[in-house]
């Protein structure tokens, strides 16, 4: 079956997507709520964001997201079900019709088959979210962005416009949003809401396409209610958009939506948001940048960013055809999170659960690995700000952070002969080095060309604090 067909039997039994008297309902709120903040900024209110780029891109981005510095991702969804190829199967199945698709679902599952009968196979059965938290909180994470909606619809909280195709009428019957934001702020940690704009086979989106987005009949039935209500149930610390590429940002009405989010909802002071909000916005307006997938500067930006990448290479959503080598090594992740600090982001690492809400072992394994590693290298990394340079290319890869008057070097390779070579920082009367993990003073030399020489503890690999991209303190330098 279809994806208009899906949406039309998900709404069976109650009034659907496309009622007329719910979306003139949902409408209405949507006013009501634009006309409320309109009420409180009469004369001697403080200063408000007006819903225009200039306004909104003059605030201020709260503090705790650039010092948080590193944070989990979490693609969970129906997707979860079939977990083959990646979290966007359906639309590779049915929305492009790759043989690919169409065989493994030929092989796998009976004739008639549709989208919609995964969803109660989306069980969460074994989703324990205070066994997440606590796995999230080893892993040295700062905050987690966890998938409210993907692009297929099914939302993880019993959204008010997401009949019988949510997480509390199928599946899990459980609000996955709330638990887990429940079980990580027992621990402080933020909580973020991933949230798609677009449902790829709406019947409500595929009317405003076919419109060429003149409409606006899915923004105000169906996108912007579940912001809404995202962030008066849940209040979120932050909001990771998506699913904004097809359209402008007039269509989603997005700066409304911001300028409502900064002046009047219950998250106004903390709240932090990325750049999905509309075509063409990405890199250029929102709260910090994503600009893409896995995107990587070539230099420091002038603009807050953040690095989002996945653990399997391969894919967001948990997918049982991942062979180990689609999984990132423990270098590789951390090579990545020290050289996105170095330039200024934050790494945002994800993670791609079962249908039954069990994280895969070597993705355990790897979070364990970088909190393992922050435990000693932390102090390089949290609240951290970029010196004045960012790397030295030489063979031991060298890339530096700092800390009021503190310098970090980071060092991927261990330098032959034991003796590190930087020539960046400028030594003073009142120079101390040392690594992070070990006791001792480390003695350096000036070089002539300036710079300075250190002389690396000679022990063993095992007596190491850390088994790569080890850190050496610098105090008293320029």
């Amino acid at each position: 079956m279809g994806g208009a067909a899906l949406q039309l039997r998900i709404g069976r039994g109650r009034a659907g997507p496309g009622s007329e008297a719910a979306m003139a309902g949902l409408v209405g709120v949507a006013l009501l709520v634009l006309l409320v903040g309109a009420a409180q900024s009469g004369p001697g209110a403080p200063s408000r964001y007006t819903p225009d780029w200039p306004s909104l891109d003059s605030r201020p981005l709260p503090a705790w997201f650039d010092e948080a510095k590193f944070g989990v991702f979490v693609h969970w969804g129906v997707f979860s079900v079939p977990a083959w190829g990646s979290e966007w199967f359906w639309w590779h199945w049915q929305g492009e019709g790759l043989p690919a698709y169409q065989l493994f679902m030929r092989d796998n599952y009976p004739p008639g088959f549709s989208y919609g009968d995964f969803g109660p196979q989306f069980t969460a059965r074994f989703f324990h979210p205070h066994e997440w938290a606590q796995l999230f909180q080893a892993a040295g994470a700062k905050y987690v962005v966890f998938t409210t909606k993907h692009h297929e619809g099914f939302t993880n909280w019993p959204s008010p416009v997401s009949w019988n195709w949510n997480s509390k009428d199928v599946g899990p019957h459980r609000d996955l949003v709330g638990e887990l934001g429940a079980a990580l702020r027992k621990r402080n940690i933020r909580y973020g809401l991933y949230h798609s704009l677009l449902e790829w086979f709406h019947p409500l989106y595929l009317l405003d396409k076919k419109n060429n987005f003149k409409t606006q009949h899915f923004v105000s039935s169906k996108t912007m209610p579940e912001l809404y209500d995202l962030v008066n149930s849940y209040k979120p610390d932050l909001i990771w958009s998506d699913g904004e590429w097809e359209c402008p940002y007039t269509y989603w009405n997005s700066t409304y939506f911001l300028s409502w989010l900064y002046n009047d909802s219950p998250v106004k002071d903390e709240v932090v948001v990325n750049d999905r909000w509309g075509k063409n916005c990405s890199c250029h307006h929102g709260g910090y940048y994503n600009c893409q997938d896995k995107f990587v500067p070539g230099s420091l930006p002038d603009h807050k960013w953040e690095m989002c990448t996945s653990l399997d290479k391969g894919s967001w959503g948990y997918r049982r055809d991942m062979n180990v080598a689609d999984v990132l090594s423990e270098s590789e992740v951390i090579s990545e999170l020290v050289q996105t600090v170095s330039l200024g982001g934050n790494y945002l690492l994800n993670v791609g659960p079962t249908k039954d809400g069990l994280i895969a072992p070597i993705f355990q394994e790897r979070l364990l690995a970088v909190g393992k590693w922050l435990q000693v290298s932390g102090e390089a990394i949290y609240a951290s700000r970029p010196w004045r340079v960012q790397r030295e290319k030489n063979e031991t890869s060298v890339w530096y952070t700092s800390k009021d008057s503190t310098v970090y070097a980071i060092f991927l390779q261990w330098p032959e002969h034991e003796v590190l070579y930087l020539k960046s920082p400028i030594t003073t009367s009142t120079t101390r080095v040392t690594m992070l993990g070990l006791k001792e003073d480390l003695k350096w030399s000036k070089d002539p060309n300036e710079g300075l020489h250190i002389s690396l503890p000679q022990l063993p690999s095992s007596a190491l604090p850390v088994k790569f991209a080890w850190t050496v303190k610098l105090a008293g330098v320029g």
